[in-house]
């Protein structure tokens, strides 16, 4: 008899594993896939020598996790590569709004008329992330806040729309990036919570970076995967489960699934039948000749470039995938360098770049030529430069990592009280209708991200119900 049995090595369950293990408790971890990973890994999917994210490329959220940096994971070969930009926002004119670690870069950035609306909006929060991280990132009624006072003063920005946000700036530089910021969320501009999304972005920027691990995402999973194993942890791969019964016997089972596999998989039935999945994106992988020629010399020495005109165009882009079906003709885009800051990534003078757009859930279309067109706007001579590329639609995307249904890459739409209560309405978002089973991964509190605390909280969730110590290593 097993403590703990886990299913899904996505980062998330790797931390439930971890967390688990590290309090004395005895715990087997199953993958489907070969390697452990989900949505941290890396693959040359391009050409021999370019190393390639195949999902998350740059972790806004990893650096300053609570749970990653409670952990040794540097002994395990994780590092954290930072530029001095951690992204940057052109527009056509050939010029860029930032978000850099000084919160006076960044403000100098947007211009002067937002220049000190945007040290009123951050500065209340500067040099507090670690207490307000650790507050907004778990469930908010879980426990008494270590600063009520701090995350009190950023729910009333938290709850806002991103729409909403944005009219305390007077000029469409501020107002575009952070619709950009918000865009994460792949969400129209008027869903509550976008606002908190996009200012914890901005603060995650000023405190810790918006880093890539060297040698790619997967170097976060290996680390994870390998502290579990020094706690006495075990690892199964390529083990598909279809059923609990499949398992072997244990006190809790953990799940980093989508809410629908894990009903099926432990005969829940209907339980998660009300949870919906939301628009996904089309993903191109690129192998360059050179770096990327951004007309805006900021972007080019940023880890992450977000693509779009304006923020009206940034917010059309969101309502096209999200509302009406089609994917959109000037698309949003997300972009990521990581041979920017890790050379190592590719042969030496080649590139490796990292892009995607928003579609619709289970588009099926091609939205190479449209991202490609936009990249142009800001980057003249960027096709000249492509020596191979690597195209994922939602189905691919799906085909790659179960969790994505639709192509869904954040394993649930923000829509709703799934907005702020996720998969449903419960006091407990980890607990499930069977008393020996729970959910951990991003479907549940606090959302997508590679930062590991779903699952986290649900080690939390996990142990006070079976009762045991808070024993650590």
């Amino acid at each position: 008899m097993r403590d703990v049995v886990v299913v899904g090595a996505g980062p998330n369950g790797l931390t439930a594993a971890v967390e688990l293990a590290r309090r004395g408790m005895s715990v087997e971890l199953f993958e489907a896939r070969d390697t452990v990973g989900g949505g941290a890994r890396t693959e040359e999917l391009t050409l021999p020598g370019f190393l390639h994210d195949p999902c998350s490329a740059a972790h806004p959220m990893g650096a300053g996790s609570p749970a990653f940096r409670g952990m040794p994971l540097g002994r395990y070969g994780l590092e954290w590569l930072r530029t001095d930009i951690a992204m940057a926002q052109p527009f056509p004119d050939g010029t860029a709004a930032v978000l850099a670690k000084s919160v006076g870069e960044t403000a100098a950035s947007l211009g002067p008329r937002d220049a000190g609306a945007y040290r009123r909006l951050v500065e209340p929060f500067t040099g507090r992330w670690d207490t307000l991280a650790g507050d907004f990132l778990r469930v908010p009624w879980d426990a008494v806040p270590r600063d009520p006072v701090t995350l009190a003063r950023f729910g009333l920005i938290g709850f806002l729309p991103v729409g909403a946000l944005v009219r305390r700036f007077r000029d469409d530089r501020a107002r575009a990036l952070f619709t950009g910021l918000g865009g994460h969320a792949i969400a129209p501009v008027g869903t509550p919570l976008t606002g908190g999304m996009a200012t914890v972005f901005a603060l995650a920027a000023h405190a810790h970076g918006w880093p890539v691990a060297r040698g790619g995402s997967q170097a976060i999973s290996d680390a994870l995967a390998a502290y579990l194993l020094d706690l006495g942890g075990t690892v199964h791969t390529g083990v598909e489960v279809r059923r609990l019964d499949e398992l072997p016997p244990a006190r809790a089972y953990v799940f980093d699934t989508s809410p629908t596999a894990l009903a099926r998989i432990a005969g829940l039935g209907r339980t998660y039948e009300g949870y919906r999945y939301g628009p996904s994106v089309f993903k191109i992988d690129y192998a360059l000749d050179g770096p990327v020629p951004w007309t805006a010399p900021e972007a080019r020495r940023a880890a992450t470039v977000h693509v779009g005109a304006s923020s009206q165009e940034i917010g059309a882009a969101l309502k096209a995938a999200a509302t009406t079906g089609r994917a959109p003709e000037r698309p949003f885009m997300i972009t990521v360098q990581p041979s920017v800051v890790d050379p190592g990534r590719a042969p030496a003078g080649k590139h490796v770049f990292w892009a995607y757009g928003h579609v619709p859930g289970g588009w099926d279309g091609d939205l190479t030529h449209a991202m490609e067109r936009q990249l142009e706007r800001f980057a003249p001579g960027f096709r000249d430069l492509v020596l191979a590329r690597a195209v994922a639609g939602p189905a691919e995307l799906a085909r790659r990592n179960a969790n994505y249904v639709g192509g869904d890459i954040a394993t649930g739409a923000f829509r709703g009280l799934q907005t702020m209560f996720r998969p449903r309405v419960a006091f407990n978002p980890y607990a499930t209708p069977h008393p020996a089973v729970f959910l951990c991964s991003s479907a549940s509190w606090p959302g997508p991200g590679v930062h590991g605390m779903s699952g986290h909280n649900a080690a939390k969730a996990v142990w006070r119900r079976l009762g045991l110590s808070n024993r650590r290593r």
